[in-house]
């Protein structure tokens, strides 16, 4: 059986370890079964030369304890049947279409790549980004290779208050000193080096208890150097009476905040809760964000609900990251929900006005939306596979027209001569990590496509 998935990020890597089955087989209703009953090829797609998708272009670089699952990903790349073909661009290079006539079956794992728009005035303008494009730009995305952030104002303002936005500004508040040991962006690296921020405001529509940051994420902050925080409560600084045990800490983690003494530091990080972004100001480019206040008030039927007060304040500022979450993008060929940003589905099997399209499959964000971590991943491609060897059991699959790997490689490199193969992502990820131990880092990434495509490609 060969199956083709579109993106070599986590989403993609957990179905191609499935379909690969290791010894002992995969965790299903708490106990380890074999899930795959014939021999499988499978073939990984993506657009990039690079393997591992947010995993390289999403993670901190000052987290790399979350990237140890490369090593997962690593022994399933591996595994005999697997292939990568980067450099492929699927709408582009290949159609949807072909690939369901190449292959018994297609997964498509493609993430999601837009964000959440705020809706507001001057969210156009030069200094405003999405805290997506501004993490794919310090990790040394190739798209995002020429973004050049606005760091010349003293205040930065991250809008929205999860994990990603704790990300964002703890790169901007840490000591560049840190960040040199990282497999940060020689780019962002040089770049943060001449930065003149030394506020960062991190905004929250809603209360201090309703954050939607983790306490991890949120008590590193703590042990950041010569970085003070201050806590702007609003107008509601009580803590509410919660079982969630999170909820518990996270209250006392900001309590903590709240009361410590003030520290003289060179900056300073603020989080500022019961905020609305309103308006960014400015001509040419963002001089400024207006900021409503919102205050908790009590509805009849008992539940506490958000209104926005008479109460405004600009907050000057020449940089603006809305963190506000990610969004998926329609890939070209396939149905897409434009209200949740996904491609719509039925236990991962896709369907299309109604009907499910045989053969084609879903998982990860494209699958269930921009949410969980990336061991979410995991269990998501899973119940894909499954669906999809049910479907192979029941021969419900289209395999008429499949064609060799011999067949695809041939087809693919008259289009494109640039395809890196798994061989020619070795050579990069070398390249990278013996760059890296010179510079005393863990690795240096290279982040300019031809550079990419030139060291996949030498002997």
């Amino acid at each position: 059986m060969r199956v083709a998935i579109v993106g070599a990020g986590p989403a993609g890597m957990y179905a191609a370890g499935h379909l690969l089955e290791g010894p002992g087989g995969t965790y299903l209703d708490g106990r380890l079964q074999e899930l795959v009953d014939r021999p499988v090829e499978v073939d990984v797609f993506d657009r990039l030369p690079t393997q591992w998708g947010l995993l390289r272009h999403g993670v901190a670089p000052d987290h790399p304890e979350k990237k140890l699952v490369e090593r997962v990903f690593e022994q399933t790349a591996a595994r005999p049947g697997f292939r990568f073909r980067g450099n492929i661009e699927i709408g582009e290079h290949a159609s949807t279409r072909e690939l369901s006539d190449w292959y018994d079956a297609v997964i498509y794992a493609h993430g999601a790549a837009g964000d959440n728009r705020l809706g507001i005035e001057g969210e156009g303008l030069p200094g405003f980004l999405s805290a997506r494009a501004f993490v794919a730009w310090f990790n040394g995305h190739p798209d995002y290779l020429h973004i050049e952030p606005n760091l010349s104002h003293e205040r930065a303002v991250v809008i929205g208050n999860g994990n990603v936005a704790l990300d964002v500004a703890r790169i901007l508040a840490r000591p560049v000193d840190d960040l040199s040991a990282t497999d940060i962006a020689e780019h962002a690296l040089i770049a943060l080096r001449g930065s003149r921020i030394r506020e960062i405001v991190i905004l929250g529509r809603r209360p201090h208890f309703n954050g939607a940051f983790h306490n991890p994420e949120l008590e590193e902050l703590e042990h950041l150097h010569d970085v003070d925080i201050e806590v702007d409560y609003g107008e509601s600084s009580s803590d509410p009476d919660t079982q969630k045990v999170d909820s518990r800490r996270k209250i006392r983690t900001i309590r903590r905040y709240a009361t410590r003494p003030k520290r003289e530091a060179p900056r300073q990080i603020v989080l500022r809760f019961l905020s609305s972004p309103l308006e960014i100001t400015g001509g040419d480019r963002v001089a400024g964000l207006l900021v409503g206040r919102n205050r908790l008030v009590r509805d009849q039927d008992g539940a506490d609900r958000l209104r926005l007060t008479d109460d405004r304040e600009l907050v000057e500022t020449g940089l603006v990251l809305c963190a506000t979450g990610y969004f998926g993008t329609p890939l070209p060929g396939l149905p897409y929900d434009e209200a949740r940003g996904v491609v719509p589905n039925e236990h991962g099997r896709i369907v299309r006005d109604g009907n499910v399209v045989a053969g084609q499959y879903v998982t990860g964000w494209a699958k269930r939306g921009p949410r969980g971590i990336i061991g979410t991943n995991k269990k998501c491609a899973r119940d894909t596979v499954v669906a999809l060897l049910e479907d192979a059991r029941h021969a419900l699959l289209p395999t008429g027209g499949t064609r060799t790997a011999e067949e695809v490689e041939t087809i693919l490199r008259g289009r494109v001569p640039t395809i890196v193969d798994h061989t020619g992502w070795i050579r990069i990820d070398d390249s990278e990590r013996r760059a890296g131990r010179k510079a005393g880092r863990s690795r240096h990434k290279i982040a300019d496509r031809e550079t990419l495509l030139r060291v996949a490609a030498s002997k």
